[in-house]
């Protein structure tokens, strides 16, 4: 079974992501596949704000769009360094996400998200993201830090979590109790794997929408990507 089919198969079947969870093994990859252009991956499993801002604007576009966002934006300003980020002008930088191709669909109000982001980071963290998670003193800990950040819902948090676990390496007392019992972005690999599981997302809305029934993210295995 090739990598699609298999993450495929694990979306209709929430039940066996432990299984699936443990063939990869919590290891700190170089890549994060999830945007189609290899330096954007990279710099979402190498620059912790990378991740957390594409977390932060992960919402109503793909997630190609959200997770290219931080290189997009690094590009265009030089810099993630939150605080710098933080201390720009609002307008300045809400004109930086509207520049065409615009950063994210709603350029206004994701550009100030991912500021009051990056400043929570430079203020409650010495602008180093990292210390999220490198300081938490447990899992549970970590939870209750990314429920903190500005643009991180309940959700978001739990992706945030299985990607920091399964990923990139994060080793902390309690994991197991608070990663999700879901697929999430934390169970794609390849670009195939990405496709099967925005595929399975998209025919799981869509039969939500025909039965009028609600969002269960363990039933979907959708996560809180669009």
């Amino acid at each position: 079974m090739d990598a699609g089919n298999s993450v495929a198969h694990l979306l209709e079947t929430p039940r066996t992501i432990w299984r699936y969870a443990a063939s990869m093994a919590a290891r700190r990859v170089t890549s994060l596949p999830f945007t189609g252009d290899d330096d954007a991956d990279r710099l979402l499993a190498s620059e912790p704000m990378a991740l957390l801002i594409g977390f932060v604007l992960d919402q109503q576009v793909t997630v190609q769009k959200a997770f290219g966002g931080p290189l997009e934006l690094q590009r265009r300003i030089g810099t993630l360094e939150p605080s710098v980020i933080a201390g720009m002008d609002p307008g300045d930088l809400e004109a930086v996400f509207r520049e065409r191709p615009a950063i994210h669909r709603f350029p206004g109000n994701m550009a100030r998200r991912v500021q009051a982001c990056c400043r929570a980071v430079a203020e409650e963290y010495g602008g180093r993201p990292e210390r999220v998670w490198t300081e938490a003193a447990d899992a549970a800990d970590l939870e209750v830090r990314l429920l903190a950040l500005p643009g991180i819902g309940p959700m978001k948090a739990k992706a945030l979590l299985a990607i920091l676990a399964r990923r990139l390496g994060v080793a902390l007392a309690g994991m197991e109790a608070v990663l999700p019992h879901y697929p999430t972005l934390a169970d794609v690999d390849s670009p195939e794997s990405l496709t099967a599981y925005q595929e399975n997302k998209r025919a799981y809305k869509a039969r939500l929408k025909a039965g009028g029934g609600t969002f269960d993210p363990s039933d979907a295995g959708r996560g809180d990507h669009d």
